[in-house]
């Protein structure tokens, strides 16, 4: 049994350590017109991360903005995703995610490149911990379904670890020779 004051190290103690960083990336105004003139409220979005390969987005709505800005963090935080990065700095490939009318192409991209994205996709990159990318949004403008669409995409990546460990080969048979001996003398 655990005495007072010592805590397991249960999941909410893990999820709220400080390492997380965060980017609010639109917020909105809204009214409501009632009997003796407009309520007005607030709509944020905010995307959350470590910046080694995890990524959340949230959004919050409340009366005023610190208030819409704290539940859109916390939703970021509950919702966060892994997503598998080559040396920590790009994609394994290239993607395409979609969400509703948005689409976007992320494609990887060679060292210092850097983020070649726009608003809410650029966020996301950030907070994920992506150095190089080369990012294009084709439809929708909205950065709600730009954000989703993103990690729509994010969701689809591969790594040659996990497409070998899903046919039943190793890592080396699947890559191609000219990629296989930089992963070879990493592991």
């Amino acid at each position: 049994m655990a005495r007072e004051g010592q805590h397991r190290g249960n999941r909410r103690d893990r999820d709220e350590a400080p390492e997380f960083a965060d980017r609010l990336v639109a917020i909105n105004r809204v009214s409501k017109t009632v009997k003796g003139g407009k309520r007005f409220g607030f709509a944020a979005l905010v995307v959350v991360g470590d910046q080694k390969g995890r990524v959340g987005f949230g959004k919050g709505k409340a009366k005023e903005v610190p208030e819409a800005i704290r539940k859109a963090t916390e939703q970021a935080k509950r919702q966060m995703v892994r997503v598998p990065l080559r040396e920590g700095r790009t994609l394994h490939h290239d993607i395409e995610g979609r969400h509703g009318a948005g689409r976007v192409v992320m494609r990887s991209a060679p060292t210092g490149t850097g983020i070649i994205a726009g608003g809410p996709m650029r966020a996301v990159f950030e907070m994920l911990g992506i150095q190089d990318v080369v990012a294009k949004s084709i439809g929708s403008q909205n950065p709600y379904n730009m954000i989703r669409a993103t990690l729509d995409g994010l969701a689809k990546e591969a790594s040659p670890r996990m497409v070998a460990q899903r046919r039943g080969k190793k890592v080396a048979d699947i890559l191609r020779k000219d990629e296989a001996q930089p992963e070879a003398a990493e592991a």
